[in-house]
């Protein structure tokens, strides 16, 4: 059996529920969801404080963002979907993981995305 390894950047605050910022299984990094921090920011300000956090939280498991295999993004308004893509892409660069948009009813304090994603670790 694999073993797992919870992963938090350092000197982040602790989840605020019964989660990990993300588990290492073997050679993978499953990264949770990650919210930015100011929920009456606009849409592209959250996006990027979204994808910063998913940076971030890589980086703590030895990944970049060029190792994602799979993104999920998750849209309380998927008519924002404009805002968000060029974001991503700013991000991701010529990097293109796998990626599905899932539009939600809507999220709690008033969230606008979440973005999660998988890794693959090197070895």
């Amino acid at each position: 059996m694999t073993a797992l390894h919870s992963i938090a950047p350092a000197g982040a605050a602790p989840t605020k529920g019964p989660y990990s910022p993300a588990i290492r299984a073997g050679n993978l990094l499953f990264v949770s969801g990650q919210i930015a921090l100011a929920p009456d920011a606009d849409l592209a300000t959250q996006t990027r404080q979204c994808l910063a956090n998913l940076r971030a939280v890589l980086e703590a498991g030895g990944a970049t963002l060029q190792q994602v295999a799979k993104v999920t993004v998750y849209l309380a308004d998927p008519d924002g979907w404009p805002v968000v893509n060029p974001i991503y892409a700013e991000f991701f660069g010529a990097h293109k993981p796998a990626r599905a948009i899932v539009p939600v009813a809507a999220f709690p304090g008033g969230f606008k995305v979440e973005i999660d994603a998988v890794a693959v670790l090197a070895g």
